[in-house]
């Protein structure tokens, strides 16, 4: 029976292929007490987990490929900061030795904790955080419990040596688990949960997979090897589609490509609307050899160009005077005489840097982590630093 599902469209492009249904990203975990006397070692057991997804989730970033989203990093960045941060260990903590819960069940707990918090900010962006704390509490059960990450128990799911396209159902996918679309088996992927906004959804449009996200029911309704269809720009998902459908699908898919294929010859055409006015389109790099591939799609000046990018996955070490002249010169040379326009460091909240400490990227007395020591402010309060970057 064909049934339609429907969420949130993320990334553009229609993806059609068999089912690879992945266990829920849930992790099922045994809540006890344990006797006061052990509370240390089940401090110990959490401390080494959570020390464990820090070293794998540093190696994931460490071997980045260099076609991957710059954005990837920085989420990267971001999950290594929670798991440093005390909201979330030391809190952890305190339910093993106060309450003598289990590891498992204290990480639970203050992973609840914090997600309320989430859901009451007003802020949609902000909101849709709580998914960076889910996937990294997710981790470190994981690690707890021995268990393999998600996407790598797919291979074992069904033989990849299939003609047939696949696509992802799953309930989340964590931006670091992302990095295994690219050149891979799966056109597109659909998840349960997650918004515009998620870091999944962001990382799906820099990549350039069609997705849904906020299906809801989407793993649960789905069987392994159904037959899918993933309308990234309507956000609409088609179980088992019949033969018409499913043929008018490969059309969209075709007619797509042609439109993008002619996109692709008017791109260094004048853009003006039909009554005559022009609309300059303006490209946001965050290194210099994007440039390059903005001039490549027509770009007629660099309207931003993130330097905290040139600051960041550094290993606390700042670039000097002399590499951020390099860089900036190589952005202009690259745009052949067009503007570039450089925004001062924007340090913080969602992109720290690696020397900084917890308390420096978040304000302690509000839920709102932009409102916290970042952009202007920590430039600021650097003034050697923002000096030699003007």
């Amino acid at each position: 029976m064909s049934i339609q599902m429907f969420g949130q469209p993320v990334s553009r492009g229609v993806a059609i292929g068999r089912a690879v249904l992945v266990a829920s990203s849930r992790v099922d975990v045994a809540h006890y007490f344990i006797d006061p006397v052990h509370a240390a070692a089940e401090v110990a057991r959490l401390r080494h987990a959570r020390d464990t997804v820090v070293e794998e989730i540093t190696a994931l970033k460490d071997d980045l490929p260099p076609e991957a989203p710059h954005e990837l990093a920085a989420l990267l960045d971001v999950h290594l900061m929670l798991l440093n941060d005390p909201m979330l260990t030391e809190a952890t903590r305190h339910w093993i030795e106060v309450r003598h819960y289990n590891a498992e069940w204290a990480m639970t707990a203050q992973t609840d904790v914090l997600v309320r918090q989430f859901d009451e900010m007003d802020d949609d962006y902000l909101r849709e955080r709580k998914a960076d704390i889910e996937q990294v509490a997710e981790r470190v059960l994981r690690a707890l419990a021995k268990e393999e990450s998600l996407l790598p128990q797919v291979g074992q799911a069904r033989g990849l040596d299939s003609g047939d396209p696949l696509v992802l159902v799953a309930n989340d996918i964590a931006p670091a688990d992302m990095l295994q679309f690219k050149g891979s088996v799966f056109k597109g992927f659909v998840t349960d949960v997650g918004g515009r906004t998620s870091h999944t959804a962001i990382v799906a449009r820099s990549m350039d997979i069609p997705a849904v996200v906020g299906a809801r029911e989407a793993s649960r309704l789905v069987r392994q090897d159904d037959w899918l269809i993933i309308d990234g720009d309507a956000g609409v998902v088609v179980v088992n589609p019949t033969p018409i459908v499913l043929e008018d699908y490969r059309y969209r898919q075709r007619a797509s490509e042609l439109e993008r294929a002619r996109l692709h010859r008017l791109r260094h055409m004048p853009s003006v609307t039909l009554d005559g006015q022009p609309i300059e389109l303006l490209a946001n790099i965050e290194l210099p050899g994007d440039a390059v591939n903005a001039l490549e799609a027509g770009a007629v000046r660099v309207g931003l160009f993130r330097s905290e990018f040139l600051f960041m996955n550094r290993d606390g070490g700042l670039p000097d005077e002399d590499e951020q002249f390099e860089a900036y010169r190589a952005a202009v040379l690259a745009m052949a005489g067009l503007p570039v326009t450089i925004r001062t460091v924007d340090i913080g909240a969602d992109k720290p840097l690696d020397r900084m400490a917890v308390h420096e990227l978040r304000h302690e007395h509000a839920l709102n982590p932009a409102l916290g020591l970042r952009a202007i402010r920590w430039s600021l309060s650097e003034p050697a630093m923002f000096r030699q970057q003007l």
